[in-house]
């Protein structure tokens, strides 16, 4: 009975690692509070496939899953704009800060209340992980990039959020949801890095990397031998 909780428990994690980036925030360590948000979008692209390949997909996952997305792509990417960005705006920018959070929770209580979600192959506006994602990559880069760059994507993509532009869902595509925000994770690590040795990670990203590199070896694997098999009942 505790395998229908291991997605529940991959997705907690996720809320766990939203937490720690907003802790992260708190004392300043904006490069690893960036790090927390990406590690959360590597579970959060597990937890779903987990489901269905143990086949306990479930209300109550998908509602928790959304709880944790609000927290871990919503609430800490905007405290990290916030830390980085606006914070010399004061009060104002918090409030700019918000915005992002509260745009992310349309955009997910419109994805849940869509029953054809399952059988599109596109989404309406840009997923709240996506975004926030892209807000954590930014940051990684903030010693290089313009304030009024960063802001302004910011903003575009609180605004891509809720709008009705068509998003390709990538579910025909054989690698998993995120996996090229990932892929940019680690090109952004190897850069950063190379140019800013002052700059020092937490542990946690080595352990999450590799463990999501097995992730992608077992999801590309078991992709061929279902295509195989159904190849082989073609013939």
């Amino acid at each position: 009975m505790m395998i229908k909780h291991i997605p529940n428990g991959i997705t907690l994690s996720n809320l766990l690692f939203g937490f720690m980036s907003i802790g992260a925030t708190s004392i300043g360590d904006y490069q690893n509070a960036a790090i927390f948000i990406l590690i959360g979008m590597m579970l959060d692209s597990m937890d779903g496939w987990t489901a269905r390949k143990l086949g306990v997909e479930s209300t109550f996952g998908k509602e928790l899953d959304s709880l944790a997305d609000i927290v871990t792509f919503g609430a800490a990417p905007a405290m990290l704009i916030f830390g980085t960005t606006f914070t010399d705006l004061g009060f104002i920018g918090l409030l700019i800060a918000g915005t992002f959070p509260i745009f992310g929770a349309i955009r997910l209580a419109r994805f849940n209340i869509d029953s054809d979600t399952s059988t599109k192959s596109y989404f309406t506006g840009v997923p709240i992980t996506a975004a926030g994602g892209i807000i954590a990559l930014l940051t990684l880069f903030n010693y290089a990039l313009p304030q009024a760059a960063i802001s302004a994507v910011y903003m575009l993509l609180c605004i891509l959020m809720v709008s009705k532009i068509p998003v390709p869902s990538l579910k025909n595509v054989p690698i998993p949801k995120y996996t090229i925000i990932i892929t940019a994770l680690l090109i952004s690590i190897i850069i950063v890095t190379r140019y800013n040795a002052m700059i020092e990670y937490s542990n946690l990203i080595i352990v999450a990397i590799i463990l999501y590199i097995l992730f992608l070896i077992i999801f590309l694997f078991l992709k061929k031998k279902r295509i195989k098999r159904a190849e082989d009942y073609g013939n």
